[in-house]
């Protein structure tokens, strides 16, 4: 594989090339019904068939986009591509919207890019850090307390009923208010997950597993010194149902509370776990 900086670097460049095109899409309608409450728009499309196509003919490497697919994940080196991340954000003009890539190795991010240009910010890493923001280095992050820490969490639905349903998940956010200085949802994993590793939130809570929503910012927190696992506290990995993303110190915290909580499968069907803590 190239060095992981140079490839850095190109990919960079290559998503300041599509800059401009995604400011001036802001506010674009849905162009493709994606399930309940979902869509793409043509922007989404747009951007993922240049980007891919750029990237491609620059590193040598192929994309897997989140609207049009590509090889597989989780062997050899590819990189994972979300066009427009946060788009309901994106299509309603809230700034809190951006284009994540990560490159993988053998399902191992090891790059991770996470552009939010309607707020000026590029954040930038491979593994092992720094954390960079619009070029300039980060400091690493440092042991923090959950009492002192905002916390982002993952948009909800209180009828859900996914792999991590609506009832788990009001459970969490109550349960975590109780402990943290303040709680921010702002629609974006990119976003959360780049303000975690930039230590502007103590810790971001992830309901979402896709690939190309995750991969670019647990490359981004693991590169800031940050700990990455999933709501059980088991290790991060491509297949992984949630992220829990945080500073050191708040990691432990936040587990301390989400840990009793149970099995979130547990939680269908309206169960509300009665008697946790």
């Amino acid at each position: 594989m190239t060095d992981p900086h140079e490839l850095l670097a190109i990919a960079g460049g290559v998503l300041d090339g599509a800059v401009e095109r995604f400011v001036a899409g802001v506010g674009a309608p849905s162009a493709v019904a994606k399930g309940p409450k979902d869509f793409a728009t043509a922007v989404d499309l747009e951007l993922e068939k240049r980007l891919s196509g750029e990237l491609a003919d620059r590193t040598g490497i192929p994309v897997h986009g989140e609207e049009f697919g590509g090889p597989d994940l989780r062997s050899g080196t590819v990189w994972v591509l979300d066009p427009v991340d946060g788009t309901l954000n994106y299509s309603s003009g809230l700034p809190t919207a951006g284009i994540l890539l990560a490159l993988l190795q053998d399902g191992d991010p090891v790059l991770g890019l996470t552009w939010l240009p309607l707020m000026n910010r590029r954040y930038a890493a491979a593994a092992g850090g720094p954390l960079l923001c619009n070029g300039e280095v980060l400091p690493p992050l440092r042991s923090q307390d959950l009492t002192e820490s905002m916390v982002g969490f993952g948009a909800f639905n209180l009828d859900g009923r996914g792999p991590i349903p609506g009832e788990y998940r009001v459970r969490a956010l109550g349960e975590v208010s109780r402990v943290c200085r303040r709680l921010r949802m702002h629609g974006s994993t990119g976003a959360d997950l780049a303000f975690t590793a930039a230590g502007i939130l103590g810790a971001a809570v992830v309901y979402g597993y896709h690939p190309w929503d995750n991969a670019p910012g647990v490359a981004l927190v693991r590169a800031a010194g940050g700990v990455v696992t999933d709501l059980a506290g088991q290790p991060w990995h491509l297949g992984s149902q949630s992220v829990l993303a945080a500073a050191p110190g708040v990691h432990e915290q936040m587990l301390e509370i989400l840990v009793p909580l149970g099995d979130p499968g547990e939680y269908r069907d309206g169960g509300s776990r009665e008697g946790t803590t």
